[in-house]
Protein backbone atom coordinates (compact mmCIF):
# COMPACT_ATOMS: atom_id res chain seq x y z
CA UNK A 1 0.00 0.00 0.00
CA UNK A 2 1.49 3.48 -1.02
CA UNK A 3 -0.34 6.46 0.98
CA UNK A 4 1.97 8.93 -0.13
CA UNK A 5 1.58 11.63 -3.11
CA UNK A 6 3.86 11.78 -5.68
CA UNK A 7 5.02 15.04 -7.91
CA UNK A 8 2.46 14.65 -10.32
CA UNK A 9 -0.37 13.88 -7.72
CA UNK A 10 0.27 17.10 -5.74
CA UNK A 11 0.60 19.09 -8.70
CA UNK A 12 -2.96 18.09 -9.66
CA UNK A 13 -4.22 18.94 -6.67
CA UNK A 14 -2.92 22.85 -6.68
CA UNK A 15 -4.41 23.05 -10.13
CA UNK A 16 -7.52 21.33 -8.97
CA UNK A 17 -7.93 23.74 -6.10
CA UNK A 18 -6.68 27.46 -7.75
CA UNK A 19 -9.44 25.73 -10.13
CA UNK A 20 -12.17 25.71 -7.62
CA UNK A 21 -11.24 29.16 -5.84
CA UNK A 22 -11.95 30.79 -9.03
CA UNK A 23 -15.04 28.73 -10.10
CA UNK A 24 -17.41 28.27 -6.86
CA UNK A 25 -17.82 32.16 -6.27
CA UNK A 26 -19.60 32.58 -9.36
CA UNK A 27 -22.11 29.33 -8.80
CA UNK A 28 -25.66 30.41 -8.54
CA UNK A 29 -27.83 30.02 -5.14
CA UNK A 30 -28.88 26.08 -4.78
CA UNK A 31 -32.42 25.58 -5.70
CA UNK A 32 -34.83 24.38 -3.31
CA UNK A 33 -34.67 20.54 -2.25
CA UNK A 34 -38.08 20.01 -2.96
CA UNK A 35 -37.53 21.75 -7.07
CA UNK A 36 -36.39 18.91 -9.18
CA UNK A 37 -36.52 20.05 -12.43
CA UNK A 38 -34.30 23.31 -10.84
CA UNK A 39 -32.14 20.58 -9.00
CA UNK A 40 -31.54 19.02 -12.31
CA UNK A 41 -30.38 21.85 -14.10
CA UNK A 42 -28.27 22.98 -11.16
CA UNK A 43 -26.39 19.50 -11.18
CA UNK A 44 -26.12 19.28 -14.50
CA UNK A 45 -24.82 23.13 -15.38
CA UNK A 46 -22.05 21.80 -12.93
CA UNK A 47 -21.27 18.78 -15.06
CA UNK A 48 -20.83 21.28 -17.68
CA UNK A 49 -18.92 23.35 -16.02
CA UNK A 50 -16.67 20.62 -14.63
CA UNK A 51 -16.94 18.73 -18.56
CA UNK A 52 -15.10 22.21 -20.13
CA UNK A 53 -12.75 22.68 -17.52
CA UNK A 54 -11.54 18.75 -18.09
CA UNK A 55 -12.57 17.01 -15.03
CA UNK A 56 -15.79 15.49 -16.06
CA UNK A 57 -15.22 11.46 -15.85
CA UNK A 58 -11.90 11.87 -14.46
CA UNK A 59 -11.04 8.20 -13.54
CA UNK A 60 -12.64 6.98 -16.69
CA UNK A 61 -10.13 5.64 -19.47
CA UNK A 62 -9.69 8.25 -22.24
CA UNK A 63 -11.34 5.92 -24.57
CA UNK A 64 -14.83 6.29 -23.22
CA UNK A 65 -14.31 10.03 -22.97
CA UNK A 66 -12.79 10.22 -19.50
CA UNK A 67 -9.59 11.64 -18.69
CA UNK A 68 -7.74 8.63 -17.35
CA UNK A 69 -6.83 9.55 -14.50
CA UNK A 70 -5.21 7.46 -11.51
CA UNK A 71 -7.45 6.19 -9.02
CA UNK A 72 -5.39 8.35 -6.86
CA UNK A 73 -6.00 11.31 -8.69
CA UNK A 74 -9.47 10.55 -8.58
CA UNK A 75 -9.44 10.62 -4.63
CA UNK A 76 -7.51 13.53 -4.50
CA UNK A 77 -10.61 15.56 -6.61
CA UNK A 78 -13.01 13.78 -3.87
CA UNK A 79 -11.35 15.28 -1.81
CA UNK A 80 -10.54 18.26 -2.38
CA UNK A 81 -13.81 19.47 -3.94
CA UNK A 82 -15.72 18.42 -0.66
CA UNK A 83 -13.62 20.00 1.71
CA UNK A 84 -13.73 23.77 -1.10
CA UNK A 85 -17.76 22.64 -0.63
CA UNK A 86 -18.13 22.09 -4.18
CA UNK A 87 -21.40 20.69 -5.27
CA UNK A 88 -21.96 16.72 -5.54
CA UNK A 89 -22.79 15.30 -8.91
CA UNK A 90 -26.17 15.10 -7.43
CA UNK A 91 -28.77 14.11 -9.89
CA UNK A 92 -26.05 12.56 -12.25
CA UNK A 93 -24.11 10.43 -9.56
CA UNK A 94 -26.43 7.05 -11.50
CA UNK A 95 -25.15 7.96 -15.01
CA UNK A 96 -21.33 9.07 -13.59
CA UNK A 97 -20.67 6.51 -11.01
CA UNK A 98 -23.15 3.59 -12.13
CA UNK A 99 -24.10 3.22 -15.36
CA UNK A 100 -21.59 5.33 -17.15
CA UNK A 101 -18.41 2.99 -15.93
CA UNK A 102 -20.49 -0.04 -16.71
CA UNK A 103 -21.14 0.58 -20.02
CA UNK A 104 -17.25 1.54 -20.32
CA UNK A 105 -16.75 -1.52 -19.12
CA UNK A 106 -19.29 -3.66 -20.92
CA UNK A 107 -20.44 -1.84 -23.60
CA UNK A 108 -19.97 -1.99 -27.42
CA UNK A 109 -18.03 0.43 -29.32
CA UNK A 110 -21.61 1.77 -30.41
CA UNK A 111 -23.18 1.65 -26.98
CA UNK A 112 -20.28 3.95 -25.54
CA UNK A 113 -20.40 6.83 -28.28
CA UNK A 114 -24.29 6.70 -28.24
CA UNK A 115 -24.38 7.20 -24.11
CA UNK A 116 -21.30 8.17 -22.66
CA UNK A 117 -20.88 11.71 -24.13
CA UNK A 118 -24.05 13.02 -22.77
CA UNK A 119 -23.07 12.01 -19.35
CA UNK A 120 -20.14 13.21 -19.02
CA UNK A 121 -21.15 17.08 -20.51
CA UNK A 122 -24.68 16.60 -18.04
CA UNK A 123 -26.76 16.66 -21.26
CA UNK A 124 -28.74 13.23 -19.90
CA UNK A 125 -29.50 12.21 -16.64
CA UNK A 126 -29.21 8.41 -15.57
CA UNK A 127 -31.71 6.79 -12.68
CA UNK A 128 -31.13 2.72 -11.50
CA UNK A 129 -33.95 0.24 -11.60
CA UNK A 130 -32.63 -2.71 -9.98
CA UNK A 131 -34.91 -2.93 -6.40
CA UNK A 132 -38.86 -4.44 -6.52
CA UNK A 133 -41.07 -4.78 -4.17
CA UNK A 134 -39.92 -8.12 -3.18
CA UNK A 135 -36.62 -7.78 -4.46
CA UNK A 136 -34.32 -5.79 -2.10
CA UNK A 137 -30.88 -7.23 -1.23
CA UNK A 138 -32.09 -10.24 -3.16
CA UNK A 139 -32.09 -9.03 -6.52
CA UNK A 140 -31.76 -12.66 -7.91
CA UNK A 141 -35.46 -12.78 -7.23
CA UNK A 142 -36.57 -9.97 -9.17
CA UNK A 143 -39.19 -10.88 -11.63
CA UNK A 144 -39.51 -7.58 -14.12
CA UNK A 145 -39.58 -9.94 -16.82
CA UNK A 146 -38.17 -9.27 -20.61
CA UNK A 147 -39.42 -11.04 -23.26
CA UNK A 148 -37.46 -11.39 -26.71
CA UNK A 149 -39.61 -9.90 -29.52
CA UNK A 150 -38.15 -8.93 -32.57
CA UNK A 151 -35.43 -7.11 -32.64
CA UNK A 152 -36.88 -5.26 -28.98
CA UNK A 153 -37.83 -6.73 -25.07
CA UNK A 154 -41.63 -6.64 -24.02
CA UNK A 155 -40.83 -5.30 -20.72
CA UNK A 156 -43.35 -5.84 -17.96
CA UNK A 157 -42.73 -5.21 -14.22
CA UNK A 158 -42.19 -2.77 -11.71
CA UNK A 159 -39.09 -1.15 -9.87
CA UNK A 160 -39.03 0.71 -6.41
CA UNK A 161 -36.88 3.04 -4.88
CA UNK A 162 -35.40 4.14 -8.34
CA UNK A 163 -32.88 6.85 -7.65
CA UNK A 164 -33.63 10.27 -9.70
CA UNK A 165 -36.80 8.33 -11.92
CA UNK A 166 -38.53 11.16 -12.38
CA UNK A 167 -35.85 13.52 -13.57
CA UNK A 168 -34.35 10.93 -15.79
CA UNK A 169 -33.96 10.44 -19.07
CA UNK A 170 -32.31 6.63 -19.32
CA UNK A 171 -32.44 3.84 -16.89
CA UNK A 172 -30.16 1.48 -16.22
CA UNK A 173 -32.48 -1.79 -15.89
CA UNK A 174 -32.17 -5.26 -14.95
CA UNK A 175 -34.83 -7.58 -16.60
CA UNK A 176 -35.03 -11.46 -16.33
CA UNK A 177 -34.87 -12.16 -19.73
CA UNK A 178 -35.14 -16.25 -19.19
CA UNK A 179 -38.39 -16.98 -17.02
CA UNK A 180 -37.00 -21.00 -17.05
CA UNK A 181 -34.09 -19.78 -14.93
CA UNK A 182 -33.75 -19.44 -11.25
CA UNK A 183 -31.03 -17.11 -8.84
CA UNK A 184 -28.78 -15.30 -10.73
CA UNK A 185 -29.50 -16.90 -14.35
CA UNK A 186 -31.39 -15.17 -16.67
CA UNK A 187 -31.00 -11.87 -15.99
CA UNK A 188 -29.77 -8.83 -18.79
CA UNK A 189 -28.73 -5.14 -18.14
CA UNK A 190 -30.93 -3.04 -20.37
CA UNK A 191 -30.95 0.96 -21.03
CA UNK A 192 -34.38 1.75 -20.93
CA UNK A 193 -35.61 5.21 -22.41
CA UNK A 194 -37.35 6.97 -19.29
CA UNK A 195 -40.61 8.24 -22.14
CA UNK A 196 -41.10 5.00 -23.58
CA UNK A 197 -44.53 4.35 -24.33
CA UNK A 198 -45.38 2.68 -20.87
CA UNK A 199 -43.59 4.04 -18.43
CA UNK A 200 -45.44 5.39 -15.24
CA UNK A 201 -43.46 7.04 -12.97
CA UNK A 202 -44.31 7.85 -8.83
CA UNK A 203 -41.99 10.03 -6.81
CA UNK A 204 -41.48 8.15 -3.17
CA UNK A 205 -41.60 10.59 -0.39
CA UNK A 206 -38.90 9.18 2.43
CA UNK A 207 -38.57 9.82 6.45
CA UNK A 208 -36.67 12.82 5.33
CA UNK A 209 -39.21 14.28 3.23
CA UNK A 210 -37.41 13.95 0.13
CA UNK A 211 -38.66 12.66 -2.93
CA UNK A 212 -35.30 11.34 -4.86
CA UNK A 213 -36.71 7.94 -5.43
CA UNK A 214 -39.78 6.27 -7.49
CA UNK A 215 -42.12 3.56 -8.08
CA UNK A 216 -41.55 2.83 -11.81
CA UNK A 217 -44.39 0.63 -13.09
CA UNK A 218 -43.32 -1.26 -16.82
CA UNK A 219 -46.60 -1.64 -19.18
CA UNK A 220 -45.27 -3.87 -22.00
CA UNK A 221 -42.81 -1.33 -22.66
CA UNK A 222 -41.06 -1.84 -25.71
CA UNK A 223 -36.49 -1.81 -25.52
CA UNK A 224 -34.44 -2.36 -28.78
CA UNK A 225 -32.25 -5.31 -28.01
CA UNK A 226 -29.30 -3.11 -29.11
CA UNK A 227 -29.82 -1.17 -25.77
CA UNK A 228 -29.05 -4.44 -23.90
CA UNK A 229 -25.29 -3.89 -22.52
CA UNK A 230 -23.35 -7.83 -22.42
CA UNK A 231 -24.88 -10.54 -23.34
CA UNK A 232 -28.34 -11.97 -22.83
CA UNK A 233 -28.57 -13.62 -19.88
CA UNK A 234 -25.42 -12.25 -18.64
CA UNK A 235 -26.54 -9.33 -16.36
CA UNK A 236 -25.47 -10.57 -13.18
CA UNK A 237 -22.28 -10.64 -14.05
CA UNK A 238 -22.73 -7.12 -15.52
CA UNK A 239 -24.61 -5.70 -12.43
CA UNK A 240 -21.61 -6.90 -10.65
CA UNK A 241 -19.85 -4.60 -12.03
CA UNK A 242 -22.21 -1.69 -11.44
CA UNK A 243 -22.59 -2.43 -7.94
CA UNK A 244 -18.24 -2.87 -7.19
CA UNK A 245 -18.05 0.84 -9.06
CA UNK A 246 -21.19 1.97 -6.66
CA UNK A 247 -19.47 0.67 -3.17
CA UNK A 248 -16.10 1.45 -4.01
CA UNK A 249 -16.26 5.15 -5.15
CA UNK A 250 -19.99 6.25 -4.16
CA UNK A 251 -19.17 7.30 -0.53
CA UNK A 252 -15.45 8.52 -0.72
CA UNK A 253 -15.98 12.26 -0.46
CA UNK A 254 -18.51 11.53 2.44
CA UNK A 255 -15.72 10.80 4.50
CA UNK A 256 -14.26 14.18 4.08
CA UNK A 257 -17.71 15.37 4.45
CA UNK A 258 -18.28 13.52 8.16
CA UNK A 259 -15.03 14.92 9.35
CA UNK A 260 -16.01 18.45 8.56
CA UNK A 261 -19.10 17.28 10.41
CA UNK A 262 -17.53 15.92 13.37
CA UNK A 263 -15.33 19.50 13.40
CA UNK A 264 -18.08 21.61 13.45
CA UNK A 265 -19.80 19.41 15.93
CA UNK A 266 -16.50 19.96 18.43
CA UNK A 267 -17.20 23.42 18.27
CA UNK A 268 -20.55 23.34 18.97
CA UNK A 269 -20.26 21.33 21.82
CA UNK A 270 -17.76 24.00 22.86
CA UNK A 271 -20.49 26.63 22.26
CA UNK A 272 -23.13 25.23 24.25
CA UNK A 273 -21.18 23.96 27.21
CA UNK A 274 -21.68 19.90 25.92
CA UNK A 275 -17.64 19.78 26.18
CA UNK A 276 -17.42 19.86 29.25
CA UNK A 277 -18.67 15.96 29.45
CA UNK A 278 -16.05 13.60 29.49
CA UNK A 279 -17.87 10.86 27.90
CA UNK A 280 -19.11 13.21 25.11
CA UNK A 281 -15.22 14.22 24.44
CA UNK A 282 -14.37 10.15 24.45
CA UNK A 283 -17.03 9.69 21.53
CA UNK A 284 -15.98 12.74 19.50
CA UNK A 285 -12.23 11.55 19.71
CA UNK A 286 -13.14 7.63 18.89
CA UNK A 287 -15.28 8.97 16.32
CA UNK A 288 -12.24 11.01 14.64
CA UNK A 289 -10.39 8.02 14.72
CA UNK A 290 -12.98 5.85 12.92
CA UNK A 291 -13.58 8.56 9.80
CA UNK A 292 -9.31 8.58 10.06
CA UNK A 293 -9.50 4.90 9.55
CA UNK A 294 -12.03 4.94 7.19
CA UNK A 295 -9.89 7.32 5.20
CA UNK A 296 -6.78 5.46 5.29
CA UNK A 297 -9.37 2.40 4.24
CA UNK A 298 -10.18 4.04 1.06
CA UNK A 299 -6.54 5.30 0.31
CA UNK A 300 -5.61 1.23 0.82
CA UNK A 301 -8.33 0.35 -1.99
CA UNK A 302 -7.54 2.95 -4.62
CA UNK A 303 -3.83 1.87 -4.04
CA UNK A 304 -5.17 -1.69 -4.48
CA UNK A 305 -6.94 -0.57 -7.71
CA UNK A 306 -3.79 1.27 -9.25
CA UNK A 307 -1.64 -2.06 -8.37
CA UNK A 308 -4.84 -3.64 -10.70
CA UNK A 309 -4.11 -1.48 -13.55
CA UNK A 310 -0.29 -1.55 -13.56
CA UNK A 311 -0.83 -5.57 -14.08
CA UNK A 312 -3.33 -5.18 -16.61
CA UNK A 313 -6.76 -5.44 -14.95
CA UNK A 314 -10.03 -3.17 -15.11
CA UNK A 315 -9.01 -1.56 -11.74
CA UNK A 316 -12.46 -2.33 -10.93
CA UNK A 317 -12.74 -1.91 -6.80
CA UNK A 318 -12.60 -5.52 -5.01
CA UNK A 319 -13.90 -6.97 -1.84
CA UNK A 320 -12.20 -3.70 -0.18
CA UNK A 321 -15.28 -1.72 -1.09
CA UNK A 322 -17.39 -3.73 0.71
CA UNK A 323 -15.14 -3.54 3.94
CA UNK A 324 -15.70 -0.56 3.87
CA UNK A 325 -19.14 0.50 3.00
CA UNK A 326 -20.14 -1.96 5.80
CA UNK A 327 -18.26 -0.07 8.53
CA UNK A 328 -18.90 3.52 7.06
CA UNK A 329 -22.50 2.83 7.24
CA UNK A 330 -22.59 2.34 10.89
CA UNK A 331 -19.83 5.29 11.48
CA UNK A 332 -21.94 7.62 9.94
CA UNK A 333 -25.03 6.77 11.92
CA UNK A 334 -22.96 6.90 15.03
CA UNK A 335 -21.63 10.21 13.73
CA UNK A 336 -25.08 11.68 13.66
CA UNK A 337 -26.65 10.06 16.77
CA UNK A 338 -23.42 11.83 18.48
CA UNK A 339 -24.94 15.03 16.62
CA UNK A 340 -28.28 14.67 18.18
CA UNK A 341 -26.49 13.93 21.83
CA UNK A 342 -24.53 17.45 21.19
CA UNK A 343 -27.82 19.47 19.92
CA UNK A 344 -29.62 18.41 22.46
CA UNK A 345 -33.44 19.86 21.76
CA UNK A 346 -32.78 21.06 19.09
CA UNK A 347 -31.82 17.90 17.45
CA UNK A 348 -35.64 17.36 17.14
CA UNK A 349 -35.98 20.59 14.98
CA UNK A 350 -36.89 19.85 11.45
CA UNK A 351 -35.53 22.69 10.09
CA UNK A 352 -31.57 21.91 11.68
CA UNK A 353 -29.79 20.66 8.74
CA UNK A 354 -28.56 17.84 10.85
CA UNK A 355 -31.68 16.99 11.78
CA UNK A 356 -32.41 15.89 8.61
CA UNK A 357 -28.70 14.13 8.01
CA UNK A 358 -29.77 12.12 10.79
CA UNK A 359 -32.54 10.64 9.48
CA UNK A 360 -31.05 10.31 5.86
CA UNK A 361 -28.11 8.45 7.76
CA UNK A 362 -30.03 5.30 8.73
CA UNK A 363 -30.85 4.38 5.12
CA UNK A 364 -27.01 3.96 4.70
CA UNK A 365 -26.86 0.53 6.34
CA UNK A 366 -29.64 -0.04 2.99
CA UNK A 367 -28.54 1.58 0.41
CA UNK A 368 -25.95 0.25 -2.16
CA UNK A 369 -26.33 -3.37 -0.94
CA UNK A 370 -27.48 -3.61 2.56
CA UNK A 371 -25.10 -4.57 5.75
CA UNK A 372 -26.08 -7.85 5.64
CA UNK A 373 -25.58 -8.59 1.87
CA UNK A 374 -21.75 -6.62 2.78
CA UNK A 375 -21.23 -9.28 5.55
CA UNK A 376 -22.00 -12.08 2.80
CA UNK A 377 -19.60 -10.72 0.41
CA UNK A 378 -16.59 -10.30 2.76
CA UNK A 379 -17.83 -13.90 4.48
CA UNK A 380 -17.08 -15.36 0.99
CA UNK A 381 -14.57 -13.42 -0.62
CA UNK A 382 -12.36 -12.29 2.04
CA UNK A 383 -12.75 -14.67 4.28
CA UNK A 384 -12.94 -17.54 2.47
CA UNK A 385 -16.02 -19.41 3.67
CA UNK A 386 -18.61 -21.58 2.07
CA UNK A 387 -21.70 -19.63 0.37
CA UNK A 388 -24.84 -19.92 1.81
CA UNK A 389 -27.67 -21.63 0.79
Amino acid sequence: MDLGWTKEEEDFRLRLRAWLRTTLPGLPAKPSPDDWPARRAYDCAWQRALYEAGYAGLHWPAEAGGQGATPTQQLIYLEETERAGAPYVGANFVGLLHAGPTIATEGTAAQRARWLPPILRGDEVWCQGFTEPEAGSDLASLRTRAVRDGDAYVVTGSKIWTSHAEIADWCELLVRTDASASGHRGISWLALPMDAPGVTVRPLRTLAGSTEFAEVFLDEVRVPVSHRVGAENDGWRVTMVTLAFERGTAFAGEVVACRRTLERLAVTAKENGRWDDAVLRRRLGRLDAEFGALWRLVQGNVSEAESSLRAGGDGVPGAGASVFKLRYSQARQDLYDAAAEVLGPLSLDADHAWTGERLTSLSYTIAAGTSQIQQNIIAERVLGLPRSR
